[in-house]
């Protein structure tokens, strides 16, 4: 029997774990599809109208280009920092710092919301109502979910992808009960406000409003942020090289679809505008569940919570591991980069990351709900701010080679820069939306609170990253000694055959 060939050293993760399919799947629970449905369809209809589909194309647009940038980055440099070493290598170690704090502040502010979410609904399914209003109770619900996914995490990839499998079947599951119903009800004429399918559903130039518009396609943004939890997986694969950036353009796609068919059903199911039962609600699900699946409405609740709980699991993921390269590139102290000997986890950073989160909800909790609400929607910011550099970075990382072929011209060039320039006009657009008083539900330093959560949250990365810039540890890094752009990637480089990946796929 041959030996399986060496691989480079790396990081001390898990090589060879996660297969094609593996990586995928991992992608689309990061991006929890029930969850950012019940976070966003209501509002997006409730700005758009009619046009909520067209909405979830264009967003899908500047996702798919950053995917393509994500590809080709990863094809050269497969390291788990992702943004980080990407940004660094490209721009410099002031610029990269700060897109790796992108990446955690984004990860930070969802699993507050993740939590808050799986909490209501879990005592939506148990009690008569009132318990998903008692905040103590919702509260400490979500820290033990935090808590739970956080073990799981640490306790390594190959279980967080098994129980995946189970999850985000269950969530597409539902979601495709969801559109059949919804057509069926449609179609026999029960259907609560049925609404023929119109073309101007897909019209990009049927937006009558500026300022919805660019509400809708940030809050779109928003439904599609986790895709590139498979890159920062990427060590982990049977081919860091490869997988996981097919594994990203696989699962924007297949989101694409998703959205947009459960978008168009729900309209026809209850239609839109004044009359239309999805745009005055906060949560379209709970709305619909009882009129679609009649007793059975227990399961669209099951499936929310479902998607949040994954969703908090594969948010943890990529943050650590995030973390574990700026440590091993000395842009963080050195204990971030501690990886378990057993589990092959970048353990320190997994429970800091967990203790991290559970601290912000219950703080945000404390403080104020609305204030909650209002740091979740600047969410779009920081998403919009580390997507945006990624697609910079490819264009400037591969600024010697985009004349060489017109496949680097277009992957490494075109795509990449047109995806962050489309970003970076929702990023400052979004922000000046934000700064008016009236915009979300809280008010701050006189200005609307969304805009003091969102821009300061980035500031504050700012602060942090000067004070680690004077003690001694951090001087490698940003004399760009520890990480620069002839820097050997800390990776294990070559495909390495297994029998099988733990799904079993490709």
């Amino acid at each position: 029997m041959t030996s399986a060939p060496e691989r480079t050293a790396g990081k001390g993760l898990a090589s060879g774990t996660l297969g094609l399919w593996g990586s995928t799947v991992i992608g689309l629970a990061s991006t929890a599809p029930v969850y950012s449905l019940v976070a966003t369809l209501g509002f997006v209809v409730a700005a758009v109208g009619g046009s909520a589909p067209i909405a979830f194309i264009i967003a899908f647009i500047p996702m798919l280009l950053i995917a393509f940038a994500y590809r080709e980055l990863n094809n050269d440099v497969p390291d788990c920092g992702t943004t980080f070493t990407w940004s660094t290598k490209a721009f410099g170690p002031w610029v990269g710092w700060m897109g790796g704090w992108g990446v955690a502040v984004a990860g930070t502010v969802v699993l507050a919301n993740l939590a808050q979410i799986a909490g209501i609904y879990v005592w939506t399914l148990v009690g008569d109502g009132s318990l998903a209003e008692n905040v103590p109770l919702v509260t400490a619900t979500g820290v033990f979910f935090i808590a739970v996914m956080t073990y799981v995490s640490y306790r390594g990839v190959e279980i967080g992808e098994r129980i995946q499998n189970v999850l985000l079947g269950v969530q597409y599951l539902v979601l495709v009960l969801f559109v059949v119903l919804a057509l069926w009800k449609f179609f026999d004429g029960t259907a609560p406000n049925p609404t023929p399918f119109d073309l101007q559903w897909l019209n990009p130039f049927g937006f009558e409003d500026r300022a919805g518009f660019t509400e809708a396609v940030l809050l779109a943004l928003f439904i599609y942020w986790g895709w590139d939890t498979c890159l920062a997986l990427n060590e982990e694969t049977k081919d860091p090289t490869r997988i996981p950036g097919r594994a990203a353009l696989l699962t924007t796609v297949i989101l694409l679809g998703t959205y947009v068919a459960v978008t168009i059903a729900a309209m026809m199911y209850a239609g839109v505008g004044e009359e239309g039962a999805i745009s005055n609600v906060d949560d379209v699900f709970l709305a619909l569940k009882d009129g679609l699946f009649g007793p059975f409405g227990w399961l669209l609740v099951l499936a929310v919570i479902i998607s949040a709980v994954s969703s908090t699991q594969t948010t943890i993921l990529p943050t650590a591991r995030g973390t574990l390269a700026m440590a091993a590139y000395k842009a963080l102290p050195q204990r971030f980069s501690t990886v378990h000997p057993r589990f092959q986890t970048p353990s320190f950073s997994t429970v800091v990351m967990g203790v991290v989160a559970s601290l912000y909800y219950i703080g945000m909790t404390l403080i104020s709900d609305d204030i909650l609400q209002d740091s979740i929607a600047s969410l779009g910011l920081a998403i919009a701010f580390y997507y945006a550099m990624t697609g910079y970075a490819c264009v400037w990382y591969f600024r010697r080679d985009l004349f060489t072929s017109g496949k680097n011209l277009v992957y490494r060039g075109i795509l990449p820069l047109l995806g962050a320039l489309m970003l970076t006009y929702a990023f400052v657009q979004s922000a000046i939306d934000m700064f008016a008083v009236d915009y979300g539900n809280s008010e701050l330093l006189g200005v609307g609170g969304t805009f003091v959560l969102g821009i300061g949250s980035l500031a504050f990365g700012v602060v942090l990253m000067l004070l680690w810039y004077l003690f001694p540890a951090a001087k490698a890094f940003f004399r760009g000694e520890s990480l620069n752009r002839d820097t050997e990637v800390l990776v294990p480089e070559e495909p390495i055959a297994y029998p099988r990946s733990v799904d079993g796929g490709i």
